[in-house]
């Protein structure tokens, strides 16, 4: 399996966990209850092993003292009751302690045994042959056991020790005094192998009964979780339902535990979240209705008055100057009125979602320009000029034109709105994915918590300011949804006292994502201010 094969189970393995509440709780618990069982189930085997070896070791040494006390009688009972008596012979007695005394008294595996002479010692009247059982492992006897046992002659010494075989042994060293032939060394080698056989048995069982021990709280843990994750799961997919518009979804509600209050608590909730999107539903329904029909029934008036007011406004050279006032002002607010109610059908429709796009490739740069010569001479009227900036690039995209011109309309109208007569610029500009412009003005610029209001409807920064190219308060929250339609996005920048710039950014095939917008916001002024000397 090669690295990548290994980076995509991880990376199943790491969404699984982070997804999987039930296999995280299960892996949790199986994780601690392994580390708990190792810790209990090491200190339990470390105690036996030590116990065993404990007692065992008491029971060698009770055992060499016997054997030493018995060897010792028997030496000293060898001894001549005179000076003039025959020498005993002391190699027939050891041989005799060695055949009756250390085999009826050793357990099997601790037969291992040697007579050594102590070194360093004067020369006595006789001297006695040291003796060994077959392959006896002299190794075990270490320098430092038997400086002990010189030392110490009141005592049994012992030392641990690995045998040849690789089992553990114990060994044991005393002293004896032989009479006429001075002092000897008693070594006993016992081979532990049954202990170590014991502790191994000991060791398995509690290895195999913590493993069936971790795997049987596994089992627990994961019908316990299931029993509880089970109704949370359902839970979530049934709340998903209900986001997604399934309103008559409910969770089952069995028994009276926990379980089934949450489930009866969760339904009462779904039943009247459904009871009040259902109202709002309606009455968004008969909101939208109803403007919709209002529009459409002023309309018959609206036009028998306009024809009325532009026939007095064609005549009002020959009415008194205060009626000539008054018809150029109804001849205004009456196209103003028709613009609102053309505004208002088309926000019913975006809110009903009956609006459709015309799809055509477009080139923006052309589309601009149309709109900023038809915005070109009420910013002279305002005192403000427009200047377009398109570096170049790929400017055509999938769009409907008639849309994005109103969008353009709206923005431009917007800046020569509020830009105190300085100039505005309008920058185009795209790349592989996206196409851009932005408007920006020099005006008087918003407040922070007015630049959050700005696409509300019938929204104004400044409620004391009057409208003076006819605008209806609708046209910015118009060119947001005609954005949104588009699969594209609206953003504003503002600074109090320094201007405004609005970035409209699309993409340039339908369906393809938006990786960057090819301009930035806030803008780069010194290009701004550049391409306005320039003007």
């Amino acid at each position: 399996m090669n690295s990548l094969d290994w980076r995509s189970y991880l990376n199943r393995l790491v969404r699984f966990w982070r997804v999987s509440l039930q296999f995280r709780t299960v892996a949790i618990t199986v994780l601690l209850s392994g580390l708990a069982v190792i810790v209990i189930g090491g200190f339990i085997s470390v105690s036996i092993s030590n116990n065993l070896f404990a007692s065992r070791s008491v029971q060698v040494q009770e055992e060499a003292r016997t054997i030493h006390n018995q060897a010792q009688s028997t030496f000293d009972a060898a001894q001549p009751t005179d000076d003039q008596a025959p020498t005993v012979e002391l190699d027939n007695v050891a041989n005799s302690v060695t055949d009756k005394i250390l085999p009826s008294t050793t357990s099997p595996g601790s037969t291992k045994f040697a007579i050594k002479r102590t070194p360093g010692q004067a020369e006595t009247p006789q001297n006695m042959q040291p003796l060994s059982s077959t392959n006896f492992p002299d190794g075990v006897v270490t320098d430092s056991l038997r400086a002990r046992v010189i030392k110490d002659v009141t005592h049994v010494q012992y030392q641990s020790a690995t045998l040849p075989n690789g089992a553990p042994g114990l060994v044991v060293g005393s002293q004896i005094r032989v009479p006429a032939a001075g002092s000897y060394e008693l070594y006993l080698v016992y081979d532990l192998s049954s202990v170590q056989t014991t502790l191994g048995y000991v060791q398995r069982t509690l290895a195999l009964g913590g493993l069936a021990l971790v795997l049987l709280i596994g089992a627990v843990t994961y019908t316990v979780v299931r029993l509880v994750v089970g109704p949370i799961r359902l839970a979530a997919e049934t709340s998903e339902k209900l986001a997604a518009g399934q309103l008559e979804q409910r969770i089952p509600e069995k028994g009276d535990d926990v379980i089934a209050t949450l489930a009866r608590s969760f339904n009462g909730m779904a039943d009247s979240l459904q009871k009040q999107i259902t109202q709002l539903a309606e009455l968004s329904r008969l909101q939208q209705r109803f403007v919709s029909d209002v529009s459409h029934e002023l309309r018959t008036p609206l036009t028998t008055i306009r024809l009325a007011g532009d026939v007095l406004y064609d005549h009002r050279e020959d009415f008194a100057p205060a009626t000539a006032r008054t018809a150029e002002l109804l001849h205004t607010q009456v196209q103003r009125f028709e613009v609102l109610l053309a505004d208002l059908l088309e926000v019913s429709r975006y809110d009903a979602g009956a609006v459709e796009l015309e799809l055509e490739p477009t080139n923006l740069v052309l589309l601009v320009e149309d709109a900023v010569d038809g915005m070109q001479p009420l910013a002279e009227q305002r005192g403000s000029s427009l200047r377009l900036v398109a570096p170049g690039g790929y400017f055509e995209a999938e769009i409907d034109a008639r849309r994005i011109r109103r969008v353009l309309r709206n923005l431009l109208g917007n800046a020569v709105e509020h830009g105190e007569g300085n100039p505005i610029v309008v920058m185009v500009d795209s790349n592989a994915t996206a196409i851009a412009l932005t408007v920006r003005d020099y005006g008087i610029g918003m407040k922070p918590a007015d630049v959050s209001r700005v696409f509300d409807r019938f929204w104004r920064a400044d409620p004391s300011r009057q409208r003076t190219i006819g605008g209806t308060g609708l046209g910015l929250a118009i060119s947001l949804e005609d954005a949104t339609l588009h699969d594209g996005t609206l953003e504003v920048w503002s600074e109090l006292g320094v201007g405004t710039c609005f970035r409209l950014t699309l993409p340039r095939e339908r369906g393809l994502a938006i990786v960057s917008s090819p301009l930035e916001l806030p803008p780069d002024d010194a290009i701004h201010l550049e391409e306005v000397q320039g003007a």
